[in-house]
């Protein structure tokens, strides 16, 4: 038996529970036995003989909204713990989102679409760098980590927040422009879409936003050891892929308190506006330095994997 199969008769019963857990009436998974037997097994043995150091091994993930990115994720910490018996953490940039209360305060000193969550400048950057600086560190202690709660647009309170106890062997740190680059300045000028153009005429928040990619993100990014890449096959199919996912949030959050919250079909267009800069970008260039890329079908599926950096 190769190895392959044999990770794979391992780990499959949690991995597809994993799955599972994330399909609803309408929406089934497919094609999950070839996803973990010819990419996310495959990649994993790659991570583990990578991830053999004193320090943490940090394994970026990135894709545009929809991608699959916390599904993705999520099985490869449970390949890796379970088949490489490797102590691993997973969080997302997602949860390093300022509050509701900084982002006021941004929009107001800097441009009003910084209240709107997700471009790089609307995250602590600060409490990242210190999370990467301190796993680092050989005298190790607990570390709290914060937790975001997109219902309600803002953090969660700190009892809630994560607990990192013990030092990790892989850290997975996954989001939409993680490892993302900054653009030329002159791309800027020109606007990709109505809100760009109606929103940011004297281009500063999308200047605040490369500015940000180009100064304090890069200081994040370049300490990533390796950044796996999924990549879908247009903005179009991400715009799609992202209502099926606030689809899925509804169902989650049934309750009256956080119902509101959830956005209309028409509010995740227009807020997916606020991504699309960056994500094109993404698409053009980070095929160039990821170290694994995931081409993805119309589907929602792994279709080939193109590895670099071996």
């Amino acid at each position: 038996m190769d190895t392959v199969s044999e990770c794979f008769d391992e780990v499959k019963n949690d991995c597809f529970k994993f799955i599972k857990s994330q399909e609803t009436s309408k929406e089934k998974f497919k094609g999950k036995e070839k996803m973990l037997k010819s990419f996310l097994i495959p990649s994993c043995f790659w991570i583990s003989s990578k991830a053999k150091n004193k320090h943490p091994f940090f394994l970026g993930l990135a894709g545009g909204q929809g991608t699959g990115k916390t599904t993705t994720s999520s099985i490869l910490e449970i390949i890796l713990k379970k088949y490489f018996n490797l102590n691993v953490f997973k969080i997302s940039i997602d949860d390093f989102y300022k509050t509701r209360k900084e982002r006021l305060n941004l929009s107001k000193k800097i441009h009003p679409l910084l209240m709107t969550r997700g471009v790089p400048g609307t995250h602590d950057i600060n409490i990242m760098l210190e999370f990467f600086k301190k796993t680092k560190s050989r005298k190790f202690k607990s570390l709290k980590l914060p937790k975001f709660n997109k219902a309600i647009d803002d953090r969660c309170k700190k009892n809630q927040w994560y607990t990192l106890k013990k030092r990790p062997d892989v850290i997975i740190f996954e989001g939409w422009c993680v490892g993302a680059k900054a653009e030329k300045n002159v791309t800027l000028k020109k606007s990709i879409n109505s809100m760009e153009k109606s929103k940011d005429t004297k281009l500063i928040w999308r200047k605040y936003v490369n500015n940000e990619l180009k100064s304090k993100y890069k200081k994040l990014y370049d300490q990533l050891d390796c950044l796996i890449y999924l990549k879908a096959q247009s903005f179009s199919l991400l715009q799609k892929w992202r209502l099926i996912q606030e689809k899925k949030l509804w169902l989650k959050n049934k309750n009256k308190k956080t119902k509101n919250k959830i956005m209309t079909k028409e509010d995740v267009l227009s807020f997916m506006q606020t991504y699309q800069r960056v994500t094109q970008n993404m698409f053009k260039f980070a095929p160039k330095y990821a170290s694994i890329i995931f081409n993805l079908n119309s589907d929602h599926q792994i279709k080939s994997a193109i590895y670099k950096n071996k």
